[in-house]
């Protein structure tokens, strides 16, 4: 763990070039998966990240201690999948011990969680949120290319026993694949005492065969519960949320994630860190920055705090908007990121940084 002052007010919250704060981490624990969603990994062969430059959980929790003392305060666990990283509640304990950290959340596919539900909430856990984008075992089938359909709601029903609350679904709405059930995954979250978060498909990577017209937007999304469910009410205080939330009139909230088609890049407070030390300050960033080098190198917390309070400072990146305007143009269903160069750097695909 980083060295903590005598006063934690010794350290300046650090602000970027568009005054946003430094606030939210999100910390990928592994690049690997069990499912191979084709929205975030449709290849079935990958470059992973060597096991050896892999972080372990003291250097993750003394990483996230120096970016605790610039002003984060929120984490978010994820992957690849998280919890193929064993003993993930070692982790939580770990960086629950800097009382700076106000929530830890885990985002996950939901596969391994009944074996790992109880013991996440007893370390101290504060929220989970699970991927979740078909209620249908062959759509699930066909889109993940596994058949872990079962397992996953075994451990969506493990969520409220083990004692959890804040619970989330996350859903890829995704035009002609399962633009028919958003109303029955709303229906289902309930059951749970869920909240479902749509997310519209990103055109992050470069293997995933994202077109503009795959996208369900916000506006259609809205559109279809509105004619199943009545008048939609948005909700005030998103703050720097991702998703801005609605209230159905039967008191039933939902969030939607409208990153492509209304970009919220002006309140993003995130970066995430790989598994492996690099550091981005953006999910569409082409170039990150290694901690883990200086890290292992000895360097001292002063100069690690340094380096992240400057790379912050100097932070320009507005990703969304930035493919958003290439709509202009008619260049926005061109390639983020080339699969020759995505191949050459197993960093740049969504399953090493964290979705």
């Amino acid at each position: 763990m980083s060295q903590l002052p005598d006063s934690f007010s010794s350290f300046k919250k650090v602000v970027d070039t568009h005054d946003r704060p430094l606030g939210s981490l999100r910390l990928s624990v592994t690049d690997r998966c069990n499912l191979r969603c084709q929205y975030c990994m449709p290849e079935e062969d990958y470059v992973w990240l060597p096991r050896e430059d892999v972080l372990s959980f003291e250097e993750m929790a003394t990483l996230t201690g120096y970016f605790a003392d610039l002003g984060v305060d929120k984490v978010r666990l994820t992957g690849g999948e998280p919890l193929l990283r064993r003993d993930l509640s070692r982790l939580v304990r770990l960086l629950l011990q800097d009382r700076r950290i106000s929530e830890i959340a885990l985002t996950t596919n939901g596969i391994l969680l009944a074996d790992n539900a109880q013991e996440l909430y007893e370390a101290g856990l504060h929220r989970v949120t699970v991927s979740l984008d078909t209620l249908r075992p062959e759509r699930f089938r066909q889109l993940t290319r596994r058949d872990e359909f079962a397992r996953v709601i075994e451990g969506i029903e493990s969520v409220g026993r083990a004692g959890f609350t804040g619970f989330k679904l996350d859903t890829v709405a995704i035009r002609g694949f399962n633009d028919d059930e958003l109303v029955a995954l709303i229906e289902f979250a309930k059951h749970y005492r869920a909240e479902v978060r749509f997310i519209e498909y990103m055109d992050v990577g470069g293997a995933n065969d994202w077109a503009m017209a795959k996208v369900l937007s916000q506006a259609a999304i809205l559109e279809t519960l509105t004619q199943h469910y009545g008048p939609i009410v948005p909700l005030p205080g998103r703050g720097t949320a991702p998703a801005q939330r609605f209230l159905l009139p039967d008191g039933t909230t939902f969030g939607i994630i409208a990153s492509t088609t209304q970009p919220f890049c002006a309140t993003c407070d995130r970066s995430r860190v790989t598994a492996d030390g690099m550091w981005y300050l953006c999910l569409y960033a082409a170039k990150g920055t290694d901690l883990r080098q200086p890290m292992r190198a000895g360097a001292s917390p002063d100069r690690m705090r340094e380096l992240i309070g400057a790379g912050w400072q100097n932070r320009r990146d507005r990703g969304a908007e930035s493919r958003k305007a290439l709509e202009e143009v008619g260049l926005r269903n061109g390639k983020l990121i080339g699969i020759d160069q995505l191949r050459g750097d197993p960093h740049l695909e969504m399953h090493a940084r964290g979705g």
